[in-house]
């Protein structure tokens, strides 16, 4: 299913584009790599310089290096293209601060903690709080189990996706046919759906 047709004619203006790769080290540690570009359909003008329809306005890279329980061990920021070079990508080194913290606990409180406002880049940021996400997907069926095997050494530990968005609600169907040992009657004894 795709969106609904526009009701009125559209002209392309601006691309955000996010991609996000995580690869698995021999070291046992795995890299998250996160790049962001915003490129415009016309030439656009800053103070600082001139960039033709096209060519990205940002460019930015950002690579968390974490360990199998999703704390960073590492973390890396570069910044190819921006609108004021020799301010904007000069910030790359504040994103070591984001070691030590959990992608799964805390996480976006601590990202704002360290980084929000003058203390980091305003998109660099941003990209950093779809990477919890990114990495639990990568981490299902590698590292986290992807269904409820029930033979594993967390058989006691509810799965860690339950009760983290609509669909897998403990006490709606999915999670009923599923992950039917977790699954729980709603309040009004009733399953939803």
């Amino acid at each position: 299913m795709s969106l609904s047709q526009p009701i009125s004619r559209r002209a392309l203006k601006h691309t955000r584009a996010i991609q996000v790769e995580a690869f698995a080290r021999t070291d046992g540690l795995w890299d998250i790599d996160a790049h962001i570009t915003d490129v415009k359909t016309r030439d656009s003008g800053f103070i600082a310089n001139m960039r033709p329809a096209g060519e990205p306005i940002h460019d930015l890279w950002l690579r968390l290096t974490i360990d199998s329980r999703l704390t960073i061990v590492d973390a890396e920021a570069v910044s190819d293209a921006v609108p004021y070079p020799g301010y904007c990508d000069t910030i790359g080194s504040a994103y070591k601060k984001l070691i030590g913290l959990n992608l799964r606990n805390g996480f976006r409180q601590g990202l704002k903690e360290r980084l929000s406002g003058i203390a980091g880049c305003t998109h660099l940021t941003e990209l950093a709080q779809i990477l919890p996400t990114a990495a639990i997907q990568a981490f299902s069926g590698e590292i986290f189990a992807a269904h409820d095997e029930g033979n594993s050494d967390d058989q006691h530990r509810k799965p860690f996706q339950l009760d983290r968005c609509h669909a897998l609600r403990t006490d709606g169907a999915a999670v009923a046919e599923y992950y039917p040992r977790w699954s729980v009657k709603s309040p009004g004894g009733v399953r939803s759906s």
